[in-house]
């Protein structure tokens, strides 16, 4: 590019010229390949049912996972105040360790007396390192990118939703190696994950002060100019964000109850074979990415909240579908649906949250509205693995799921950008 304005982090770094912008979001991609891993749990979970010093139940197998997408919120909104204040690389290389750590951790839990372990390392303190860092990336390149703003959060989250296409025959091919000790795997699994974070981390930083796009004019009805980008307190008190984060919840909680039990579902509904099984949820991990990615980008065309109504209405549709799905080829179908909707919710959230409310405290402002992330993120998983219980309920489960995700439409027609933004009409600071 010709631009050559030089970056800051917060700290002076001129070495770094803004030419380089797509090289930040390579090294995003590298930091989300690394926490991703998380959507990769079902793997795990179905380990810890049939593991001889294990044998948990479903709804005991699904908790680290549930405690670890809870505990996002809590590090992502640290995180998020701290990155606008302080810059994006410290923030992010801690939250990698502490992630990391987290699941080095959980790799000491032996049996089912150790569950408070396993919860604690992967669920508490992974899913806090994990919050930390996730929220980086999205907003450092919102900043870069404001041009892209939808296709550009869309490949900030595409790699996470992808760590689990990695992650799940990894941990499967582990698992295998010793099946009464699926918590060993967290060990080569950790150390992998925490140099991947340290060197994506290193290379983040924000652009300088008046950083502009050359050529690029920003559209009618977004927040572009920093006297009007809203305080975090400022968005809290308009209705648009309750809605979003309404809209956010929703949708995750429907996308991750099939998340959280798809290498079951695979096996009890379809019939794949436990590797068979892992091998798909591995497959289903590319489209939870690219859906990040795809619907992303659809939104910059068709605007936010048609993208969100649709992502809604195909994930109500298709889970309401799903236990009805005795072949192999339409479970696989109809799940990839599921998960290319779940990661667009994600890929679109943000440059929905930044058109509303600005760029400027975008680390705060999307990581407040993480909570749907873990709200649902709680509440989906421990919803469905109730209801599927030892008799295989799934068809109560996941039309249960579907029916929320269709409800859920109602709120994209209601949801309007905040009206008259700027100084002279934004919620009065407190």
């Amino acid at each position: 590019m010709a631009h050559t304005s030089r970056v800051n982090t917060g700290t002076a770094d001129p070495g770094t010229r803004v030419g380089n912008r797509w090289l930040l979001v390579a090294a995003a991609l590298l930091l989300q390949l690394a926490i991703g891993g998380v959507y990769a749990w079902s793997v795990f979970g179905r380990a810890l049912e049939e593991a001889a010093p294990w044998k948990l139940s479903k709804v005991s197998a699904a908790l680290p996972f549930e405690v670890t997408i809870g505990m996002i919120f809590i590090g992502s909104y640290i995180g998020g105040r701290l990155q606008d204040k302080r810059g994006p690389r410290l923030v992010a290389l801690a939250g990698g360790v502490i992630y990391a750590g987290g699941i080095l951790l959980a790799s000491l839990a032996n049996g089912a007396d150790d569950l408070w372990l396993l919860i604690l390392g992967y669920g508490v303190i992974s899913g806090f390192g994990l919050g930390f860092a996730y929220i980086v990336p999205i907003a450092m390149l919102q900043k870069w990118f404001p041009d892209k703003k939808g296709l550009i959060t869309g490949l900030a989250v595409g790699g996470f939703g992808f760590g689990a296409v990695i992650t799940a025959p990894v941990a499967q091919r582990l698992i295998n190696g010793d099946p009464d000790d699926p918590t060993g795997a967290f060990l080569p699994l950790g150390l992998a994950y925490l140099v991947a974070a340290l060197i994506g981390a290193s290379f983040f930083r924000n652009p300088p002060a008046g950083y502009t796009v050359p050529g690029y004019a920003p559209k009618a009805g977004t927040v572009t100019d920093g006297s009007a980008d809203y305080t975090q307190g400022e968005a809290l008190r308009t209705p648009q964000w309750y809605f979003l984060t309404a809209i956010l919840t929703l949708s995750v909680s429907a996308g991750i109850s099939l998340i959280s039990q798809a290498k079951g579902s695979a096996v009890d509904i379809a019939g794949y074979s436990v590797t068979g099984a892992a091998g798909l949820v591995g497959a289903l991990a590319i489209f939870n990415g690219a859906g990040r990615i795809v619907w992303a980008a659809v939104s910059d065309r068709i605007g936010r909240m048609a993208t969100f109504a649709a992502i809604l209405l195909l994930q109500g549709v298709c889970l309401i579908a799903l236990p009805h799905a005795s072949s192999t080829a339409v479970f696989a179908v109809l799940a990839a649906i599921v998960y290319l909707c779940y990661g667009g919710t994600f890929g679109t959230m943000p440059a929905t949250a930044g058109d509303f409310f600005g760029l400027k405290n975008a680390g705060a402002i999307y990581g407040l509205m993480l909570i749907g992330w873990s709200l649902g993120g709680v509440l989906g998983p421990l919803l469905a693995a109730s209801l599927i219980g030892e008799e295989k309920a799934y068809t109560v489960a996941y039309t249960t799921m579907g029916v929320i995700a269709l409800v859920a439409v109602a709120l994209t027609f209601i949801t309007k950008p905040p009206q008259g933004r700027g100084t002279a009409t934004r919620p009065p600071s407190a």
